[in-house]
C-alpha cells in the first residue's frame, strides 16, 4: 500500500470517528426538548438513517482503499469479511443464549483483530460485525449506529497498542485493554440515550448545567444503571482473552506474515 493510499485510510477513518463523536455530543451542543417522563427517542430515530448511511460509506471506501494494490490486499479482505462472518455469528449465539450482565464474546475477535493486522481492519471488523449481525438478529434500531462507531473503535484503538515480543507482555497489554473496554463502551453507549432522559437532576443532564455537574450526574447515573452490567463485560474480556488471546494472537500472526501483510497505524 501506498503512503498515499494509507493517508486516505487514516483520514476515512478520522472521518467516521468524528461524525460518531459529533453524533454523540450533538445533545450537548444543540438544545433539545426532554420529556417529562422517559426518552425522547423520536430524536435519535431520526438521526439514525444518515447515521448508517455515512458509516456504511466510509466502510466502502476503507475497502476500496485496501483493495488497491497487490493481491495481498485483496486476501486481507477476504480475511477480514470471514472474521466478521464469524463474529456475526457469535453475537447471534449472545441473542439466543445471553451471558451474565453485559457480557459478549465479539469483543476478543475485535481486540485481537485489531491488535494484529492494524487499525483499519479492526475499526472495520467492529462496525461491520455489529452491522451484519443486527442484521441477522433483527437489533436494527436507532442504537444500531452508536453501537457500530463504539465497536470499530474498539478495534481500531487495539491496532495502536504496543507490541511486545515477549508474550507475557502481550497478554498483559491485551487483558488491560479488553478490562478498560468492558466499561468504556458502555459508558459511551450511555450518552446515545442519557441526555434525553428526564428524571432524578441528580442522575440526569439538565440543559444550562456546568461541566463538573454534568460529569458528576453522568457519573451517578452509570453507577446506578451500568457499572455492575459492564462490570461482567469486563470481566468476561478478561477471562476469554486470558484463555484464548496469545493462541489467536500468534494463529493470526502466522496468517498476516504468510500474507507478507504488515500491521499500520492508520
Amino acid at each position: 500500500m501506498t503512503r498515499s493510499e494509507q493517508l486516505l485510510g487514516g483520514l476515512l477513518l478520522f472521518l467516521a470517528s468524528l461524525v460518531g463523536v459529533v453524533a454523540l455530543l450533538l445533545p450537548f451542543l444543540v438544545p433539545i426538548a426532554q420529556t417529562t417522563g422517559g426518552v425522547t427517542s423520536t430524536l435519535r430515530v431520526g438521526e439514525t438513517p444518515l447515521l448508517m448511511l455515512v458509516l456504511a460509506v466510509i466502510c466502502l471506501a476503507i475497502l476500496l482503499v485496501e483493495f488497491q494494490g497487490s493481491r495481498t490486499n485483496a486476501k486481507v479482505v477476504a480475511a477480514l469479511g470471514v472474521m466478521v462472518a464469524g463474529t456475526a455469528v457469535l453475537r447471534f449465539i449472545e441473542v439466543a443464549v445471553p451471558g451474565p450482565g453485559g457480557f459478549s464474546p465479539i469483543f476478543l475477535p475485535i481486540i485481537i483483530g485489531g491488535y494484529v493486522f492494524g487499525s483499519r481492519f479492526g475499526f472495520l471488523l467492529g462496525a461491520m460485525s455489529i452491522l451484519v449481525s443486527a442484521l441477522i438478529t433483527g437489533g436494527v434500531g436507532p442504537w444500531l449506529p452508536f453501537q457500530a462507531l463504539a465497536a470499530g473503535w474498539v478495534g481500531l484503538l487495539a491496532g495502536w497498542l504496543p507490541r511486545p515480543d515477549n508474550p507475557g507482555l502481550q497478554l498483559i497489554i491485551l487483558v488491560s485493554y479488553g478490562f478498560i473496554w468492558g466499561f468504556l463502551f458502555g459508558a459511551i453507549m450511555n450518552l446515545y440515550t442519557w441526555p434525553y432522559l428526564a428524571g432524578d437532576p441528580a442522575q440526569t443532564w439538565q440543559q444550562g448545567s456546568g461541566l463538573i455537574t454534568t460529569l458528576k450526574s453522568y457519573v451517578a447515573y452509570y453507577v446506578a444503571t451500568s457499572l455492575v452490567w459492564d462490570t461482567a463485560r469486563a470481566v468476561g474480556n478478561v477471562a476469554l482473552i486470558v484463555v484464548l488471546g496469545i493462541p489467536l494472537v500468534r494463529a493470526l500472526g502466522r496468517f498476516r506474515d504468510r500474507l507478507r501483510f504488515e500491521a499500520t497505524t492508520a
